[in-house]
């Protein structure tokens, strides 16, 4: 289980509601960034940020702050608030976010999500907040008068993988989660859920466990310190050690060789010459179907599809070792090959010399 301390940003501020009234925002901390960056060196790996301003709004307000703090910060980012359109979650996951969250819009533009999800698939979150069972909109200030339930398995049914589930009664009051209705949620949809809402002791965090949820969002006790955050990220990771890694894991962990960007360069390299054999992109999806198969997949951006190195031709490379470079923004992929690397039957892609080594004597 992952734990996400949150940063909720109301005119450039940190602050924190009770029950979603805008009214009641209180301060809590001062710079985000500073405040990221501490949560950072208690051992959080994750952060999750949201636009309040943006939330009612209908379109992202705080958007620079939050990605100038995603860029910053060695953390993985994911940010809600304000997200309606394509654009903003091009956006924002160009701009350094992991992942997005979309609430008012599931519920009033489900079309528009499963573009999104079509596009960016496990970038794509879902908020649902729900009062009294009931999903709300628009910043919590509207009630859709749908099941909170309903909303999940549409969702699910469009491809959404994770949903960030809020009872706006818990929320701020630092009274513990809703564990019946979190309870009821998880085993009715396939989604990993996320709780959000009353978080506030390590109890409650075993709790959130007990139940198999994917993760817990902790605001207002890490501010107030009734929840120690070091203490509480440490137990999630003993969890998390206790279960069998699974693929949804295993593509947490290589997830943060996309915080930059959902593009990574990947140079191709014979394990046996040192010769470099091409470059390439990957996405997440395709770095874990290369660790996966033990062969090289890559990203078409031309075609904006995976592609299988030699899946067509034969010219397949087995993969020896990947490396990452030291900003784990450029992968080194050695490997086997099978024949050429090039499409023009070439061994290398690298064979046009633009400038040689001077020979001694001339000029």
């Amino acid at each position: 289980m992952i734990l996400l301390p949150a940063i909720d940003i109301h005119e450039g501020k940190c602050v924190r509601l009770f029950r979603g009234d805008y009214s009641t925002a209180e301060v809590v901390a001062g710079d985000p960034m500073e405040t990221a960056k501490s949560f950072r060196e208690q051992g959080a790996h994750w952060l999750h940020m949201v636009d309040l301003d943006g939330a009612k709004a209908g379109k992202p307000i705080n958007h620079e702050l939050i990605l100038s703090t995603a860029d910053t910060v060695n953390m993985h980012v994911e940010v809600g608030g304000g997200i309606r359109t394509m654009r903003t979650v091009e956006d924002y996951l160009m701009g350094g976010a992991s992942r997005v969250i979309l609430g008012s819009a599931a519920l009033e533009d489900p079309a528009f999500v499963k573009e999104a999800v079509r596009a960016y698939g496990r970038q794509i979150a879902v908020g649902i907040d729900a009062l009294d069972g009931i999903a709300a909109a628009e910043g919590w200030t509207k009630q859709s008068g749908m099941d909170y339930i309903e909303v999940a398995k549409r969702m699910e049914d469009i491809g959404v993988q994770y949903i960030i589930c809020t009872d706006i009664h818990k929320d701020g009051t630092q009274s513990g989660p809703n564990l019946e209705m979190l309870d009821k949620l998880n085993r009715a949809v396939s989604c990993n859920i996320i709780a959000s809402g009353g978080v506030s002791s390590l109890l409650d965090i075993i709790n959130l466990y007990d139940l198999g949820l994917y993760g817990a969002i902790a605001g207002k006790a890490v501010y107030a310190g009734t929840l120690d955050l070091k203490a509480a990220v440490r137990v999630c990771h003993k969890f998390s050690g206790k279960r069998a890694k699974t693929q949804e894991a295993v593509n947490d962990e290589l997830e943060r060789f996309f915080t930059k960007s959902s593009l990574i360069p990947a140079i191709v390299q014979d394990a046996d010459t040192n010769e470099v054999l091409m470059l390439a992109y990957m996405n997440n999806e395709a770095l874990s179907k290369t660790i996966e198969t033990g062969y090289t997949w890559f990203y078409s951006r031309s075609r904006a599809a995976l592609w299988n190195k030699g899946e067509t031709s034969g010219n397949t490379q087995q993969v020896v070792n990947i490396t990452a470079d030291c900003d784990n923004d450029t992968l080194l992929v050695r490997v086997h090959p099978n024949g050429p690397a090039c499409h023009t039957g070439s061994r290398t892609c690298f064979f046009k010399e633009l400038v040689s080594e001077k020979k001694e004597g001339n000029k």
